[in-house]
């Protein structure tokens, strides 16, 4: 209810601020990590809506793969020169493009990371994302309790976005061990872990051939792995497809994040057990509410009490409910994915 109530401030402050950005040729930018993708696809859907109605010229950037900081840098010097009021940012290294951040911050920009929080949190005036620990760890309780007492003798397989750390990805990853019941190591990284239950962790960019092949370079190691974490559901799709090539398909439990719509689809089809619902066209068309208010009177989105961000919430959907893990059903999941 308070991410609804703070959601509804920004809409009204920004429908006050829909004639001003009409009538002062108000420029903002989206800088996504891809533009492949469909969850950076539905964010830029979100922020092009919501810049046509409040009046807002919206110019879109992407790296050409996951983890291409330096096209990341380039459109943000882009944004600065064209005198942007405000840039909204999903970055591929969260601590390498704080230096440019702080220029565009400098420069008079508002800066909103989206999903993926800068390293520190605050090198960007806000954050508008889900809970990607709380993701992650939503994954992990729901697993543990759908293997039971078998949890004790699980064979994972890790399969992360990138090398780089900390990301959003290290924090679904560390969500989901800690949601396990595995103790983590340091908690801004991956890979330090002692549990013997952990396999291995490998890379997958994000998308469905890195899936598949991290899943093949683990299952080399042990082709016993019965448990398989994925960064997201691009990615579970690709190790879907490698254990299937095993004959392996239907005897290992996948968990991922992000809720789009294919992904669901998976959980209803069984190639997935449970993913974590994200809600990016909301992140993005709250970010350019909130660079209309910032342009008008120079008001800040302020983060959801008692956290370090605005949070856009987070659903567990599942057809197969565990008990003490809350969540929603794959025809709700259906009818939210990627609102």
């Amino acid at each position: 209810m308070k991410n609804l109530l703070a959601g509804t401030a920004l809409a009204l402050t920004a429908m006050t601020g829909s004639a001003f950005a009409a009538s002062h040729g108000i420029t903002a930018c989206l800088i996504t990590k891809t533009d492949t993708n469909p969850f950076f696809v539905k964010m830029k859907e979100g922020a092009t809506a919501k810049a046509k109605e409040l009046g807002i010229t919206l110019k879109s950037f992407a790296g050409k793969v996951d983890g291409d900081h330096e096209t990341q840098v380039a459109a943000i010097e882009t944004c600065i020169a064209d005198g942007a009021k405000g840039i909204l940012l999903t970055a591929s290294d969260t601590s390498s493009i704080v230096s440019s951040v702080k220029q565009a911050r400098d420069a008079g920009l508002l800066v909103i990371a989206l999903d993926t929080p800068l390293d520190p949190i605050d090198a960007a005036d806000a954050t508008f994302a889900t809970d990607n620990f709380l993701a992650g760890e939503l994954i992990g309780q729901w697993a543990a309790g759908k293997l039971g007492a078998d949890a004790a003798n699980a064979k994972i397989g890790m399969l992360d976005l990138a090398v780089s750390q900390p990301t959003v990805g290290v924090l679904r990853d560390q969500g989901f061990l800690k949601g396990f019941g595995i103790d983590l190591g340091d908690p801004k990284k991956w890979g330090d872990e002692t549990d013997p239950r952990i396999i291995g962790h490998d890379v997958t960019a994000g998308n469905e051939e890195g899936g598949r092949r991290a899943m093949e370079n683990l299952l080399a190691k042990d082709p016993g792995i019965n448990v398989v974490y994925t960064i997201n559901e691009p990615a579970a799709a690709g190790a879907y497809e490698a254990l299937k090539s095993f004959g392996r398909e239907n005897d290992v439990l996948i968990v991922s994040v992000d809720g789009g719509c294919p992904g669901v689809e998976n959980v209803k089809d069984g190639v997935i057990g449970a993913t974590s619902q994200q809600y990016p066209l909301l992140m993005a068309s709250l970010g350019i509410e909130a660079i209309a208010a910032w342009a008008k009177d120079g008001t800040k989105p302020q983060p959801t009490p008692g956290k370090t961000f605005f949070d856009t919430g987070v659903s567990l959907v599942t057809d197969q409910p565990v008990d003490g893990v809350p969540s929603i059903s794959v025809k709700e999941g259906t009818d939210r994915c990627w609102g």
